[in-house]
Formats: C-alpha cells, sequence, structure tokens
C-alpha cells in the first residue's frame, strides 16, 4: 500500500522540481534543492525560572509542531543574565519528512495570512548557505492555539534548512513552493 504525499510534498515532486531543473540547468535530479528539515525554537527570558509558564510554552510549541519538543539547556553560565550551566532556558523541534511538508503546508496556507499588517517575510533573511530564518512574534496564529487558554503571548524562530548550495537556489525553492516573500 502507497502512503498519500502532502499536497506541499506532491506539488514540490511535480512542479518545483521541473521548474528548478530548467531555470539553474541541473543535469542529475539529485542536484535540485529541496526543503530538508523545518526547526522551531523556542527561547524563554525572564519566563524561564516559572516551571508552569516554562512548561506551558513547551506544550504550546509541541502543539503547533505537532511533535514533542526537545527542551534545552544553558551551555554555559553567565551572570549578567543570571543564568546557570545546564539550566532549562528554551525548546526545540526538528521535523522531517511528511510531518515536516505538513507543518509548512499550515504556516503558509493557514497562519502566515493571519498574521496582523502582513506584507510577506523579508527575502535577506538568507544565511548564505541556503538556509532562511525568520521569527513568529505570536503563537496565537496557529489554529491549533486556544486563544482563551494562553496564558501570555510568545513568539518563536523558524528555520528551513535546505540542500541549496546558494541563496538564489534557496530563495527560487521557497518561493516556487509557496512561501510569502515580500517585494524588494
Amino acid at each position: 500500500m502507497e502512503k498519500e504525499l502532502n499536497r506541499r510534498h506532491a506539488y514540490y515532486n511535480d512542479v518545483v522540481k521541473q521548474a528548478l531543473k530548467e531555470k539553474f540547468g541541473y543535469k542529475n535530479v539529485m542536484e535540485i534543492p529541496k526543503l530538508e528539515k523545518i526547526v522551531l525554537s523556542l527561547r524563554l527570558g525572564k519566563e524561564k525560572d516559572n516551571a508552569k509558564t516554562f512548561n506551558t510554552a513547551v506544550e504550546e510549541l509541541s502543539l503547533i509542531a505537532g511533535q514533542h519538543a526537545v527542551v534545552t539547556h544553558a551551555k554555559k553560565s553567565v551572570a549578567n543574565f543570571k543564568l546557570r550551566q545546564g539550566q532549562k532556558i528554551g525548546a526545540k523541534v526538528t521535523l522531517r519528512g511528511e510531518k515536516m511538508y505538513e507543518f509548512f503546508d499550515r504556516l503558509v496556507s493557514v497562519a502566515l495570512p493571519r498574521v496582523r499588517d502582513f506584507q510577506g517575510l523579508n527575502p535577506k533573511s538568507f544565511d548564505g548557505r541556503g538556509n532562511y530564518s525568520f521569527g513568529v512574534k505570536e503563537q496565537i496564529i496557529f489554529p491549533e492555539i486556544v486563544y482563551d487558554k494562553i496564558d501570555s503571548v510568545r513568539g518563536f524562530d523558524i528555520m528551513f534548512v535546505t540542500t541549496a548550495k546558494s541563496n538564489e537556489e534557496a530563495y527560487e525553492l521557497l518561493k516556487l513552493m509557496g512561501v510569502p516573500f515580500k517585494k524588494v
């Protein structure tokens, strides 16, 4: 029994691969850039000391991602930030495969259009190696979060890791996949 692909994954296979191959002139199909993983990371500043708030934030991130979040710990002690080595400071989720495409679809189709005064994502947020990062200011843009049950509005970072070798290739990949970039 063959598993059915997510609609974004199927769109990538049917349309995006061919468009990228034509634009950049790839000779081998393995050269065509693809989305490798999506990483969601959450850092808690002053909220890190409150256990209830910390657990709620981690649960919300897990709910948004559809996968259990891993708690991150401080690597070093920093006295100015009242931070001790080994202390819980945030959480992260790494999505791959079909869960990644499912999250990508929800993000582009549902969550980003719900952002107030949304003009598009900044196309200059690439890291030089084909990866793209941006921040979400409010977790309430995701339909999984029940507005009446949140204790505070908090944001998190999203990073698209691609196999592209340059920013131009990654930009074209994400644009073809449906990421709404700002006109520069």
